[in-house]
């Protein structure tokens, strides 16, 4: 079929609203219609880790830096302020029978002649305006297991004196109990007794107090079981931020079923009363994926701003992270935590994001079906005749983040081409392209694509060239990556800048490139 043939049939498929042979769904739960607009949370809270454990921590508290240093903990809080952390939660201030405050039933793990770590981020705080979770652990270490009664009695021991140390801090708001247990598939009625006891005596030492837990296993939770709701209904906490596992892999494709799982865990705290936050992993592996010999790094900043989107999407109150600090590095800071280069590179895209990148907005808007071209366009490959690819692409559907949607349009390696009739000449400004990045699935972006314009389609001008998001921490997720044309050099004829008829995209693709949606001066709906 010649190309004008095939333009008259893909016209004639949008005015009869036909979708194509491959532009089916096969029942994901995240919907693309733009029916609401959101105002994606901003991350506001973050976990702040003292103690070097393992090698998970080989970058966000590594050995060769002083962890207990004062002035380290004043400018990392001040920096926390600065990207617009509100709340501040210790994982934990001792370990290994060691405290990091000025405790009377353990020895310090700092010099006895200088201030505290935990002194010296409560002052800090205090200076700035924010608030603090301090943490009940660990009594022995990060497996604290408070099914042994030793456990269990120290951390009661560490709140009283925590309290009497702190309870009038002007900083202090509450109590993170590191009781991470399991939701899935119920939370175990030993889980709750531990939870309510440490929280009955929270209550009595500081009642105005608020008390968070953060667990984990939504994952694999049985939102139906009636005592899902009832094991939530006992608890006697204040906050309930749910680990949203997708740092940690839980699931093969764990972003569509989250956001499923955010609306059934709202619902339930709409009856329950309890607030319900979203603590978002921004966190890749540097090697294994969860395995204490792997380092965590910053996981690329489009995956974190899914994470985002699903929990404004899914009603959190609130978004904090574990963690922010030694993740999200500010490049400037004199005191460098983090993965060299990778996690300056997530500071400066998620305050670009904060700034209203461009880019990044419109990013966001996609994740929420929010996003549409400005003008109705049809696209055409010969290869692609019959294969749907050309209607999916343009039929403002954006899929979701697992191979088997079948709104994705596949195309294999070697050069390929997609040729874009505007119907019309078009002055083009941006045009941006989503596409899927899965690594383990052979699902690789191109390194880079190729923007030609044509007045008359059939000669055509190179109008832009950009390299697709390179990010070296791509090997355990499936995630959306965006290209945005956005200095667009259209053909000049006589000093005027004419208006194009059709654009081309031209890339080579070593791996196969799933591309979902292209956007022609891409436009949010409000």
């Amino acid at each position: 079929m010649n190309r004008i043939l095939y333009i008259l049939f893909l016209a004639a498929m949008i005015m009869s609203g036909c979708k194509g042979p491959d532009a089916g769904f096969h029942g994901n739960t995240g919907a693309s219609d733009g029916s609401e607009v959101f105002e994606t949370l901003p991350v506001t809270g973050t976990f702040l880790n003292l103690a070097y454990q393992d090698v998970r921590n080989k970058y966000t508290n590594p050995p060769y830096i002083d962890g207990t240093d004062p002035q380290m903990w004043a400018t990392k809080v001040a920096e926390m302020k600065e990207m617009g952390m509100e709340y501040l939660v210790f994982m934990a201030v001792a370990n290994e029978g060691m405290a990091y405050y000025p405790s009377k039933i353990m020895p310090w793990v700092y010099p006895v002649w200088r201030q505290s770590p935990v002194d010296a981020i409560m002052d800090a705080a205090a200076e700035h305006g924010m608030k603090v979770f301090m943490s009940t652990g660990w009594a022995k270490d990060q497996d604290d297991n408070l099914r042994d009664p030793k456990i269990k009695g120290r951390q009661m021991q560490m709140m009283e004196e925590l309290a009497g140390i702190y309870g009038e801090h002007p900083a202090f708001h509450g109590w993170y109990l590191p009781v991470e247990d399991c939701f899935g598939p119920v939370l175990t009625d030993y889980a709750v007794e531990a939870v309510n006891a440490l929280t009955d005596r929270a209550r009595e030492l500081t009642p105005s107090a608020k008390i968070l837990i953060s667990p984990y296993g939504i994952f694999n939770s049985d939102f139906e079981d009636p005592r899902y709701e009832q094991q939530i209904a006992r608890l006697k906490v204040d906050i309930i931020a749910y680990q949203d596992e997708i740092g940690c892999v839980r699931e093969r494709y764990p972003l569509p079923r989250l956001r499923a799982n955010w609306k059934k865990l709202r619902a339930i705290h709409d009856r329950t009363g309890i607030e319900m936050w979203a603590n978002c992993e921004s966190f890749a592996w540097e090697k294994g994926t969860n395995d204490r010999s792997s380092a965590l790094i910053p996981a690329p900043y489009g995956r974190f701003l899914a994470q985002q989107a699903a929990a404004t999407a899914g009603g959190a109150d609130r978004i904090i992270s574990f963690m922010m600090c030694g993740i999200f590095e500010n490049p400037d800071s004199p005191y460098q935590l983090g993965q060299p280069h990778w996690s300056g590179k997530a500071y400066e895209n998620y305050m670009a994001w904060k700034d209203g990148a461009r880019y990044w907005k419109l990013a966001e808007a996609a994740f929420y079906g929010n996003l549409k071209s400005a003008k109705e366009w049809v696209a055409w490959n010969p290869s692609d005749f019959g294969q749907g690819r050309s209607v999916v692409i343009r039929d403002g559907k954006t899929a979701e983040e697992d191979i088997m949607d079948k709104r994705w349009g596949v195309y294999h390696p070697g050069v390929n081409e997609i040729f874009i009739d505007l119907i019309g000449p078009t002055e083009v400004n941006e045009l941006m392209v989503r596409m899927l990045n899965s690594e383990k699935d052979g699902v690789i972006p191109p390194v880079k694509i190729h923007l030609f314009a044509s007045i008359d389609g059939q000669s055509w001008t190179l109008a832009q060239i950009k390299d697709t998001p390179a990010f070296p921490n791509t090997g355990h997720d499936a995630f959306v990556d965006c290209v945005l044309f956005d200095d667009i050099r259209l053909p000049v004829i006589d000093g005027k800048k004419m208006k194009p008829v059709s654009l081309k995209l031209a890339f080579t693709c070593e791996h196969k490139t799933y591309i979902d949606e292209i956007f022609v001066n891409p436009t949010e709906i409000k």
